[in-house]
């Protein structure tokens, strides 16, 4: 809405106003249905102790605060009716306001302080320069232009204050205690201001607890527990009426003024700047850190993924016993020749595994051996760094023949030596090495993938294992084959050979999948 002050109206008026404020389950009522008129151009004291509702009165006479009832008009307007810039606009040219402690910019002069109002008024900076300093001639302090606050005396700072107040025109001048921080010379001086300013034509409301303050007003308004219980003229001579022109469109500061504005707080507050941008760099770059190091790890598992390849398929049976309830063996060897079958299927292999010490010359090392099937290097996507892998007639004949990982390599053999023709003893069995396959790193769980035996599974079964079951199985798929209907097919194999639910299959690129939604997730 906008701004339609309308001049034959009262220029403040209450109309049996209250205010609430809300104490856990309690309302404590400060104002108890305030009425009352005050017209252009006079003088007026609101007197009371301490506790009496002066203060919170002042505060919704100066729309810093709405009524919880009633209404409060201003130009016959009522405020609660206006928009936040609206209601900014009719403080900023109606109200000037003093305050008991000043409130000055400590880093500002007196002429920058002055000026300070216009800045939001948008007001021309050479204008504003003269107008405060017009300001400041006709209170007396020409010569402290370019003092600062901590360089002027109380009565001056509050005299700097009241320029400021009437920077924007100041139709209304609200003085909250203007004297309760001056001595008695300082405060005398002050209300002569204040009265010089009601005989100029503007409106003065005084806020006081001292009745002898509140004399030189006019009028004087006593409030006890929030009610006005006297309401007395003391004067029945008043200046001429004085409405100011005030702007009914809400204005902007200017963007310049703003940036000039904040540069300024900046400057005058290095220390706590230079903590504010301490901790903004320290929160951003723990951010950027946090991320790399998010999107590093993701990177890593998805990596390490595919390594292994995104067409496999794995084949795990379910915890428990390692008998299904038709008391057939879970995974065995025909399970796996039966999965080579499928359509779809390029390569199978059944796999065990276990800890193993081994032992080549004088040193000992403690390792991992997989127990697995010819086509293992085709499934895992792991080629040969030196001479061959085991093949069906070793598998056929449970030759005692292994293929080394590095890091098995790196740990039994001294440096630079090739391992392939050597015999090592595996659980005091000697085995022949044919093959060294090529560094593979680290596994998306961290785990070492190359401080591994791979031997054949006939082979493990007679000399280190005893058992004829496998603990998993992985199916490779041929290219461009659907992953989601090949696990279909398998877990209906699975399920018709064994009668029962009794495994579960995965495939990689669910899990590079799960992987990645997970990391993104953190």
């Amino acid at each position: 809405m906008t701004l339609a002050p309308d001049n034959n109206a009262p220029l403040i008026e209450l109309q049996q106003v209250s205010r609430i404020y809300i104490q856990g389950d309690e309302e404590l009522e400060v104002l108890k249905g305030i009425s009352l008129t005050i017209t252009s151009g006079e003088f007026v004291a609101i007197v009371g102790q301490s506790g009496s509702g002066k203060t919170t009165l002042m505060n919704i006479l100066g729309c810093l605060d709405k009524p919880s009832r009633g209404r409060y008009l201003v130009h016959g307007q009522d405020v609660a009716a206006l928009e936040p810039d609206e209601l900014s606009t009719l403080r900023r040219e109606v109200f000037g306001f003093v305050f008991q402690r000043y409130n000055l910019l400590p880093g500002s002069n007196a002429r920058e302080n002055v000026a300070m109002p216009a800045v939001y008024a948008d007001m021309a900076p050479e204008k504003r320069k003269e107008r405060a300093e017009e300001l400041l001639t006709r209170l007396g302090l020409e010569k402290r232009l370019d003092y600062l606050p901590s360089q002027l005396s109380g009565g001056q700072q509050q005299r700097v204050s009241i320029a400021r107040a009437l920077m924007n025109g100041g139709e209304i001048i609200l003085a909250d205690e203007p004297t309760g921080a001056l001595d008695s010379g300082s405060g005398e001086e002050v209300l002569r201001l204040l009265q010089e300013l009601h005989e100029q034509g503007h409106t003065v409301i005084l806020i006081t607890h001292d009745h002898g303050v509140a004399a030189k007003a006019r009028r004087v308004i006593t409030l006890s527990d929030g009610v006005i219980i006297s309401d007395t003229t003391t004067d029945a001579a008043r200046a001429t009426e004085r409405r100011a022109e005030f702007n009914p469109s809400p204005s902007r500061m200017p963007v310049s003024a703003a940036v000039g504005m904040a540069l300024r707080s900046l400057k005058d507050n290095r220390f706590r700047t230079m903590l504010t941008l301490l901790g903004i760099i320290i929160g951003v770059a723990s951010v950027v850190t946090m991320l790399a190091l998010g999107n590093g790890a993701k990177e890593r598992v998805l990596a390490t993924i595919e390594s292994m390849g995104s067409d496999l398929i794995m084949i795990r049976p379910m915890s428990g016993s390692s008998r299904s309830a038709s008391g057939s063996v879970r995974l065995v060897e025909s399970d796996i020749e039966a999965l080579k079958e499928l359509p779809g299927v390029l390569a199978a292999v059944g796999e065990n595994s276990g800890s193993v010490s081994v032992r080549y010359q004088e040193s000992d090392y403690q390792s991992s051996y997989t127990a697995t099937g010819v086509d293992k290097p085709a499934v895992a996507n792991w080629n040969l760094a030196h001479g061959e892998f085991f093949n069906e007639h070793d598998a056929a004949t449970s030759s005692p023949v292994v293929v080394l990982g590095q890091t098995v390599v790196n740990n039994i053999f001294p440096a630079g030596t090739n391992p392939v023709g050597s015999y090592i003893l595996i659980q005091n069995v000697p085995f022949l090495v044919i093959g060294v396959m090529e560094v593979k790193g680290a596994s998306a769980f961290g785990s070492d993938q190359d401080d591994v035996l791979l031997m054949p599974i006939s082979t493990a079964r007679l000399r280190l294992q005893g058992r004829n079951y496998l603990s998993n199985a992985i199916t490779k798929a041929v290219p461009g084959a659907d992953m989601e209907l090949l696990q279909t097919e398998i877990e209906r194999l699975m399920l018709e050979r064994h009668g029962t639910q009794d495994f579960r299959v995965m495939n990689t690129a669910s899990i590079m999948e799960a992987a990645s939604e997970s990391q993104n997730t953190l």
